[in-house]
């Protein structure tokens, strides 16, 4: 079994020279035009690669995602079910599926192999990954995410994280049925929603924010016009034919050509949207967001981290103060105003995904934050009313 893996790694070596050998005279081929190249390579005789036609399709196959995907990861990449890819090293890969994590088999020859192959995939996406840059973000054309990072920066060799876009949309009716969310809060949500209020959505890193806000963006009336700013286009709006999508954009080498997020928010005010919907907040463009939400754009969304809805009312005027000249009174009784509810979404050590609350912002009393709470999660992690009809009337209408 060694020698067979031994012999696997000779031949794609080989092969692979090959092919760069021929690509001197190629500028930047196709996908297709590589293809092409490898399958003459395979089928000249006169360079002594004699094995059976099916290992040469494989053979194929594993030089094209060595030269132009991820390697021997790609299968992970092509399994639907498979949502997020974690390379910890050329010998420790990790993979989430249903929720959960699972270690894989799947190594790299080491980690200059690794690193060649990270580092030629950003290359291919003009995204710079090297000594100088060693740490860098990439969003591919399906609107999966990566980012990697290099040693020095990574002692234990080359980390890629990948969250994959699977393309599923959940509708509220499949969410309901997967215990995420109760009927009777999905309902409630929904008209909140329909009648212009502010929803503030938190939780931890992969807990289902931007996959909920998608579904809640379904409730949007269609005549509207909506802005959604992100840093990293995932959202996936259905529906809304006045519709503007805005994403950032990283410096250059030079250090010039950035866009940000709070860039975008202030241009977004000069194009007339009825509901602006930024991906996630997480700094000083914080300040813009809260303008926004108080110059007469209710029933914007917005998403955060946090790990409670009170902690993310927190952390907002912690990130507002970095970025604007305003005393924290102030932004505390802004922010108060111009958010109506902030929902937080957990996942449990089953990887189970459900809102755990459901609060409402009450004005603001001795400079401090108060929350009423709507709806709460039991110990059977479901969600439950914990106010009376009076109350989520008035909240949603």
């Amino acid at each position: 079994m060694l020698q067979e893996a031994i012999d696997t790694e000779r031949l794609k070596e080989q092969l692979t020279y090959y092919v760069l050998t021929a690509l001197r005279e190629e500028i930047d081929p196709s996908d297709d035009r590589l293809q092409e190249i490898i399958a003459d390579v395979l089928s000249d005789e006169s360079l002594g690669i004699d094995i059976p036609l099916e290992d040469k399709k494989e053979l194929a196959v594993t030089v094209f995602n060595s030269l132009r995907r991820l390697d021997v990861i790609e299968p992970l990449m092509q399994d639907p079910e498979v949502t997020e890819i974690m390379v910890n090293g050329p010998d420790n890969i990790f993979y989430e599926k249903n929720g959960r994590l699972y270690r894989s088999d799947i190594r790299f020859k080491d980690a200059q192999s690794l690193q060649t192959v990270i580092s030629c995939f950003f290359a291919n996406q003009n995204r710079p990954l090297n000594e100088a840059n060693p740490i860098s973000d990439l969003r591919l054309p399906d609107g999966s995410r990566a980012n990697a990072v290099l040693p020095p920066v990574a002692p234990d060799g080359p980390i890629v994280t990948i969250r994959k876009f699977t393309g599923i949309s959940h509708d509220i009716v499949s969410l309901i049925r997967q215990g995420f969310i109760s009927e009777e809060a999905a309902r409630f949500l929904c008209e909140c929603v329909r009648n212009k209020k502010t929803v503030f959505l938190c939780g931890g890193t992969g807990s289902g924010k931007t996959t909920f806000l998608n579904t809640l963006s379904s409730f949007i009336p269609k005549d509207e016009r909506v802005i959604t700013i992100e840093d990293s286009a995932e959202l996936n709006l259905m529906g809304i034919t006045n519709l503007v999508r805005m994403e950032a954009r990283l410096p250059g080498p030079d250090g010039s050509g950035e866009v940000n997020i709070g860039m975008m928010i202030r241009t977004a005010l000069r194009m007339r949207p009825d509901r602006i919907i930024v991906g996630e907040v997480r700094g000083t463009e914080s300040a813009d967001m809260m303008h926004a939400l108080n110059t007469g754009h209710p029933g914007s969304m917005c998403t955060g981290h946090a790990n409670s809805c009170i902690e993310m009312l927190e952390r907002l005027a912690g990130m507002v103060m970095a970025g604007s000249s305003l005393p924290y009174e102030a932004i505390v009784t802004q922010l108060a105003m111009g958010i109506d509810l902030i929902v937080h979404i957990t996942r449990n050590k089953e990887g189970k995904r459900f809102i755990d609350e459901i609060s409402s912002v009450l004005p603001s009393k001795d400079n401090e934050f108060r929350l009423e709470r709507l709806y709460v999660t039991d110990d059977l992690c479901r969600l439950q009313r914990v106010c009376d009809d009076q109350t989520l009337s008035k909240v949603a209408g």
